[in-house]
């Protein structure tokens, strides 16, 4: 029945949160790409958190040899998709709804659970999207500060909003790529306002061997999980990713946008990458690698930043972080945005070491200049 429910396309009723959905999602990406000035084929582009190795060899292939079925819709091989994310997690197939990556389903998900009475509640600096939609669906938005080792803080989280009707936690967390304990993920689960719920963001978890939050969903509770190919597995461009967590809960969300058939493209890439068990530990090494030289650089140079655990940090520019993204521009290098609680501060994606070669060489000539 709840399978049957998640197909169903949407009910005239979640017509007007779907709009508000889609526009919502869509308005800060569209003001992402607009600060993603026209640039030389030849820039480092370490902006967008894109993971710059792509899909792997048997996603690659798996797309190449369905591109002659493009023409048809394909529910069998989405279906394969939840099994196959099932068997590895230990998870109920009813349990997952496969989506086109993680923001259209984290999107309703703020829509279904914030209202003018249930605010929405993150951390800051943190992932921008709720920002924009929960005022849309005419919530209240609460920013809490990060603690000083940049986790969410989740006792100041809950007292700030005993109306909450959605906690969200990036983990780890865009743009600081720092982690926030499980222990204190239960906590807020353990003490949140009834009826409110928690979403766990783990867009950048791969990246890490850090517990997932999905134990809490095995467990029943008020938790939904997401997920994307779009960083460790390479597959921004490709749009593939999960919401987890008990059916009713699935139901609300997606009840909100109803459904819509899955690209088989990315299907397929996800379902072979799924099955590649060298993967994510691969990937995980080799961003660590470049990330471990990057900051170790840094140190020698005497320059600041935020230990991440990620495939990003946050770099002190020691003047407004918009001037000096400006001036990397005009080296070649593309270096990511500015958050308002940290002006001097831009959010650097670990790219290739190459990549990172000449972001050290141009960081350096414009920090001298």
């Amino acid at each position: 029945m709840a399978r049957f429910s998640r197909r169903s396309f949407l009910h005239l009723s979640a017509a007007t949160s779907a709009v508000l959905a889609l526009r919502a999602m869509n308005e800060p990406l569209l003001a992402a790409a607009a600060r993603r000035r026209p640039h030389a084929p030849d820039a480092v582009m370490i902006d967008s958190n894109e993971n710059p190795l792509g899909p792997c060899q048997a996603a690659r292939d798996a797309m190449a040899a369905l591109l002659p079925q493009g023409g048809r819709y394909s529910d069998n091989l989405t279906d394969d998709l939840v099994r196959t994310f099932a068997q590895i997690e230990g998870l109920n197939p009813d349990w997952i709804n496969a989506t086109v990556g993680s923001t259209p389903s984290v999107s309703l998900a703020f829509l279904a659970f914030t209202s003018p009475s249930k605010s929405y509640v993150a951390g800051d600096p943190g992932y921008e999207l709720g920002l924009h939609l929960a005022p849309q669906n005419g919530a209240r938005v609460v920013n809490v500060p990060l603690t000083k080792t940049h986790a969410h803080d989740v006792k100041a989280m809950l007292a700030a909003a005993p109306d909450a009707g959605i906690f969200y936690i990036c983990n780890p967390n865009n743009p600081t790529g720092t982690l926030t304990p499980h222990s204190d993920i239960e906590y807020l689960v353990a003490n949140k306002p009834a009826g409110s719920i928690v979403l766990v963001d783990e867009a950048y978890l791969h990246f890490t061997e850090a517990p997932s939050a999905l134990d809490l969903v095995k467990a029943g509770k008020d938790v939904i999980v997401s997920r994307t190919f779009s960083k460790a597995y390479g597959m921004a461009g490709i749009r593939c990713g999960f919401i987890i967590a008990r059916p009713e809960l699935l139901d609300k969300v997606l009840q909100r946008g109803g459904y819509n058939f899955m690209p088989i493209t990315a299907v397929a890439a996800a379902t072979a990458s799924l099955k590649d068990p060298q993967l994510v530990p691969e990937r995980r090494r080799i961003n660590a690698s470049n990330r471990q030289q990057t900051f170790q650089w840094l140190d020698r140079n005497g320059y600041s930043y935020i230990p991440s655990e990620s495939n990003c940090f946050l770099l002190d520019t020691k003047r407004p972080g918009q001037q000096f993204r400006d001036a990397m521009a005009k080296e070649n290098v593309m270096i990511g945005r500015v958050w308002p609680s940290m002006p001097n501060h831009v959010r650097i994606t670990v790219g290739t070491a190459e990549e990172m070669d000449k972001f050290q060489s141009a960081f350096q000539k414009v920090m001298k200049s």
